[in-house]
């Protein structure tokens, strides 16, 4: 009797919250996790694995605390890019260790299990997913979720989102992802800015098949007074080379040049709001990266001056652009080493790099992919859990 009860209280307090976000946001937000009279009692008596990051907080508290103050059987956890702490520079592999605090079993599922085979959950019942995102293609947390959901679909694991705001979640830009272009950088047919939340998106992944086995077993845990209006500031940096708000909506855009000769500020305390490059003398502003441990041990033009941007300070709203890689590409003598090989890959299509080199403008090169993108906002208004942006 008091299953049935308990999913019934559930449902109405789920759909209560699509409720709220019809209405102004007047109301603070409530992220999923600080909601646990709404999923603790879907782990009781239940062995659970996590897969979580520094960003999993119960407003001041690690999720990992609160879970096991309440009893919660947790079994692993899972560490995504940059580790459980988040404190591991960008790319390392991430090692398989034992939690100091608690001694619980972390398995790193960025290095040899990056596609999360099924023996890895095949001992748990539940698998729950928090961890902070910002709304980008190729940000590889999403990623992470993905083949958590994979796996969880091939062993009948239930999956457990506990949702986030999305602070790029107030618009959708950018080409959509070319299938042969799938990497860890780019899984699902989806713009670079996507306009969903991680729990949106576990949707999406469920509802358009995009999973090998079929559907795994979902729950979205949703946000209170959110809206994709929202004007959101992490309380915690997402990743450690997204300091700050302005890193976060400059991200987007200035990732591309990842793929690229110039540096975005890895190496030097304002990554993804810097760029620059040591040919660019006419430029005034200049920065030299160096290795920092926990940020980026070995960055790109490390102990190089370059010359560039300073973009940290510029009022930037939220929005998709290439206006600086287009600069940049311009200003380049040697044009032919301006590209690397993983453009493409970020980008997500072969089309972009040779529109640039043919001189199409930002407006020429966006209306190619005008069509599809169309498209897929029609298909995103499916699974939206909040009110749209306006």
């Amino acid at each position: 009797m008091q299953k049935p009860i308990f999913l019934f209280i559930l449902l109405l307090t789920n759909l209560s919250c699509i409720g709220q976000n019809n209405q102004p946001n007047s109301e603070a937000i409530v992220v999923g996790a600080e909601q646990t009279q709404l999923y603790l009692p879907l782990l009781n008596d239940k062995k659970v694995a996590l897969l979580a990051n520094h960003s999993s907080l119960v407003g001041e508290q690690h999720i990992v605390d609160v879970l096991l103050a309440n009893k919660v059987n947790i079994v692993k956890v899972l560490a995504p890019e940059h580790g459980f702490r988040g404190d591991k520079s960008d790319g390392v592999d991430i090692k398989d260790a034992k939690d100091e605090k608690t001694g619980i079993p972390i398995v790193s599922i960025y290095g040899d299990n990056k596609y999360i085979p099924e023996k890895l959950i095949s001992d748990v019942d539940v698998l729950l997913f928090d961890i902070q995102d910002v709304g980008v293609r190729f940000y590889t947390f999403i990623t992470a979720m993905h083949y958590a959901m994979e796996a969880c679909a091939k062993t009948g694991t239930k999956f457990i989102v506990l949702d986030r705001p999305n602070p790029n979640g107030m618009y959708v830009d950018g080409p959509i992802l070319d299938p042969k272009k799938k990497s860890y950088v780019g899984v699902h047919p989806i713009p670079i800015v996507h306009g969903l939340t991680v729990g949106e998106l576990a949707t999406m992944i469920n509802g358009e098949g995009w999973l090998e086995a079929g559907k795994c077993e979902l729950t979205v845990i949703f946000v209170k007074g959110y809206t994709h209006s929202t004007v959101y500031s992490l309380p915690v940096k997402p990743s450690p080379n997204l300091p700050n708000d302005q890193s976060i909506k400059l991200y987007p855009s200035l990732a591309l040049f990842e793929g690229t000769a110039v540096s975005v500020g890895r190496g030097t305390q304002q990554p993804f709001t810097i760029i620059g490059h040591p040919e660019l003398t006419e430029l005034k502003y200049s920065f030299t990266p160096k290795s920092i441990p926990g940020m980026s041990v070995n960055p790109p033009l490390e102990g190089k001056k370059c010359y560039g941007y300073d973009l940290s300070k510029i009022d930037f709203k939220p929005h998709f652009t290439l206006k600086y890689l287009l600069e940049f590409y311009e200003m380049f003598d040697e044009q032919d080493q301006f590209f690397k090989d993983y453009f493409n890959k970020l980008v997500g299509n072969d089309s972009t790099i040779q529109q640039i080199k043919a001189g199409l403008s930002e407006r020429d090169i966006k209306a190619t992919w005008a069509s599809k993108l169309n498209a897929y906002k029609k298909m995103r208004k499916k699974y939206l859990l909040y009110k749209d942006f306006e």
